[in-house]
């Protein structure tokens, strides 16, 4: 075989690797040109995929070894984390998601035990693309470092690109490209922002309204409408029947901060109106710094995490202000709830007054082994025994749900699910929740989509354009039958009107803090009746000039959980 023909032949191959690498993602292409229709857009659409694609090119055809195997890596990285994103949630990569994704690494671990043959997908496509521009090149090399240069630049374009739209515009490109360009925007406002320093508290602290703990109790992924506290038909809450020495005001369905966990649990310890609620996160003091002005210990008891492991947008410096923190790596996670039942029940039995906020493990996907199957009260379930040892992780319910007879069995393993993790913990906190001058506020993170209208396949959170059962929580507060506030009062005149946005300031009234110091920037409490516009957001970050996009909760238009899903 003649020199020539074995230089055509590895130029063949690469050139081929790099059409089948492209090939791979066919359907979002062709979704993305079907929605653009024949516009401009479609026309820019084309222009953009093509110079992406000749950049791989130009990456394939780098004369140096040690240059060109390092852009293959640095590129087959950029894939897989793309890919591997997409592939599990089916949305795109925006950068909103980007930066909730870089702020999520430390649950990595879960992420692969949930999502390991999508992963194994994602690193089969990235490693066609690594073979495709690492083979070597021979005599057809691109002079004047062309190879280097055109990729390099390729990304810094698509960044500008990406910046001035807001972070969007790169859906169906080729892969590598988004996430790198992303990252360089990430590091490039990290480098020029002026980090101002979190404030200390200034607000003078009269005395405690209560007098015991006062307790924020956030779960996991517990849709409002599900409960029977908010449902005639629905799962047992351990909060719909009197309690002997408590009052349970239930303020209906709310609508939470965000439809997904972190940006949720952030505003819940950092409070904030919608219009400061970012503000209020990058430099206000935290539920943490008020609770020690005001004299209390602060306690974090945390199911969903391990050996430290902080996440929610936990900060070293946040962790650093809690006095107490727990967390229940040593318990499988269908017996934590209930040990967080137990070590908050002794909390508040101590004599010390403390601020406790709980993260319990609830119902995030998946749900199939969050319970044991002596409490399998609906039926028929999903297949059992493959994701035991995961609390929070995947985009998908259990393995996968696309038909509407794998989500009703999905819809089964989460009512046992809620009722095993919110009624088994209620149950075994309330008798013990009385006498005790303490006040527990409890809600969830964000609600859930479980497909209850029939549209096949889809997540049931974090969705870029959500429905409102993504931001329906529960909100019940917990007191003493002695306590001085007439609680019950306010929730049947804020029934089914508040939101997450009101409990910040409800905790800091609670701590000693008066609402004519806090209102101006926190807002109302749960006992005002300013009304309250009852919306969440899809776009909590709202990076680079965006602003946040909100969505109503309406208890009117919720879909109803469907009876015929359970025997």
């Amino acid at each position: 075989m003649g020199f020539r023909h074995k230089i055509k032949v590895a130029l063949t191959i690469k050139f081929v690797l790099l059409g089948l690498y492209l090939a791979l993602d066919h359907d979002a292409v062709l979704a993305r040109i079907s929605s653009l229709g024949w516009s401009a857009e479609l026309g820019a659409f084309v222009i953009l995929y093509g110079a992406l694609a000749l950049a791989l090119g130009a990456a394939a055809l780098t004369r140096p070894t040690s240059v060109r195997i390092a852009l293959a890596a640095i590129l087959s990285v950029g894939s897989v984390v793309l890919h591997s994103y997409e592939w599990a949630t089916g949305d795109p990569l925006v950068y909103e998601a980007f930066e909730t994704m870089v702020a999520s690494q430390g649950d990595a671990p879960d992420a692969i035990a949930q999502h390991g043959g999508t992963l194994l997908q994602a690193i089969f496509a990235g490693t066609i693309l690594f073979t495709a521009i690492a083979l070597p090149t021979s005599r057809m090399a691109l002079p004047y470092g062309l190879g280097l240069i055109v990729p390099g630049l390729t990304v810094i374009a698509l960044a500008g690109l990406l910046f001035l739209r807001g972070g969007e515009g790169a859906r169906a490109l080729p892969a590598p490209f988004s996430p790198l360009a992303q990252g360089a925007i990430m590091a490039a406002l990290k480098a020029l922002e002026d980090e101002k320093p979190r404030q200390v508290v200034t607000f003078t602290p009269g005395p405690a309204v209560v007098a015991g703990d006062v307790v924020l109790v956030v779960d996991e992924s517990v849709s409002a409408n599900y409960l029977d506290i908010n449902n005639r038909g629905g799962v047992h809450s351990g909060l719909a029947q009197s309690r002997s020495g408590l009052a349970l005001a239930n303020f209906g369905i709310a609508a939470s901060v965000a439809n997904c966990s972190s940006g949720t649990n952030r505003t819940l310890r950092f409070g904030g109106t919608r219009n400061t609620y970012r503000e209020a996160a990058e430099e206000m003091p935290s539920i943490w710094a008020y609770s020690r002005s005001a004299g209390r210990r602060t306690v974090y008891l945390d199911g969903q995490r391990q050996e430290g492991e902080l996440h929610n947008l936990m900060t070293v410096g946040e962790a650093s202000e809690i006095d107490d923190f727990v967390q229940l790596g040593d318990k499988p996670v269908m017996e934590r709830d209930h040990e967080l039942a137990r070590i908050l029940g002794d909390r508040l039995n101590n004599g010390v007054a403390e601020f406790i906020m709980v993260n319990k493990v609830g119902a995030h996907f998946p749900v199939a082994d969050k319970f044991p199957l002596s409490a399998a009260v609906y039926r028929p379930l999903p297949p059992r025994g493959r994701t035991i040892g995961i609390t929070d992780i995947g985009s998908l319910p259990g393995e996968e749900a696309e038909t509407q007879e794998e989500w009703r069995r999905y819809r089964n393993a989460y009512r046992n699910t809620v009722a095993w993790n919110t009624g088994g913990f209620f149950d075994l906190l309330l008798p013990r929740a009385a006498n005790t001058d303490s006040v527990i506020v409890y809600t969830a993170d964000h609600g859930q989509d479980l497909q209850e209208r029939g549209v096949a396949g889809g997540s049931t959170h974090c969705s870029a354009d959500p429905r409102a059962e993504e931001g329906a929580v529960p909100l019940v507060v917990i007191a003493d039958s002695s306590t001085k506030i007439d609680w019950m009062a306010h929730a049947s005149a804020n029934f089914d009107s508040v939101s997450h946005f009101r409990i910040f300031p409800t905790l800091l009234a609670l701590l000693g803090y008066g609402p004519e110091q806090t209102a101006n920037f926190y807002g109302p409490t749960l006992q005002s009746s300013e009304k309250d516009p009852l919306t969440f957001t899809s776009r909590y970050n709202a990076s680079l000039g965006r602003q946040p996009t909100w969505h109503q909760v309406d208890r009117d238009r919720l879909a109803v959980p469907p009876v015929t899903d359970h025997r």
